[in-house]
């Protein structure tokens, strides 16, 4: 049984819950992402490594990454790849990278939204949503179990 958090609003299964170009759904982390990326990226990592990766860790990697070689994409694009992996997003890592490399405002974005609307406040990161969750004696968010078997 799928874990279900009570704010989710419903979408298509395998289906993004808002469009790639929908950035300005959400102004405030529209304009976040679009002058300090790594902070948004930051808290997209914390949430979808379950805590393994700090928000403040993966956004100054993200950062040092961007300023060294410019490429924070390819960095980000592996979160989009594992996020989709763990809601069953349908989509292909070609096109996670190209979506990073072409429009890195763009890909952020829609993962936080995606995340927003699953129930997780991104201000609190994994840790605190989860002890949320537990002080409200409701469901813990996570990623969905996994089914095996070919989905193609």
């Amino acid at each position: 049984m799928e874990a279900q958090h009570l704010h989710a609003k419903p979408h298509a299964e395998g289906e993004w819950s808002t469009g790639f170009c929908d950035c300005f759904s959400d102004c405030k982390n529209c304009c976040i992402t679009f002058w300090c990326p790594c902070i948004t990226f930051g808290q997209i990592a914390d949430i979808v490594d379950r805590g393994a990766t700090t928000c403040g860790t993966a956004g100054a990697l993200y950062a040092l990454i961007t300023a060294v070689t410019g490429c924070g994409c390819i960095y980000s694009c592996f979160y989009r790849q594992k996020m989709r992996a763990q809601y069953n997003i349908r989509g292909d890592d070609c096109g996670d990278c190209l979506k990073h490399f072409c429009c890195e405002l763009c890909a952020l974005t829609q993962q936080y939204r995606e995340l927003k609307h699953r129930g997780f406040d991104m201000n609190l990161g994994w840790a605190g949503n989860m002890e949320r969750q537990q002080n409200q004696g409701g469901v813990v968010m996570g990623a969905p179990a996994f089914q095996g078997g070919m989905t193609r």
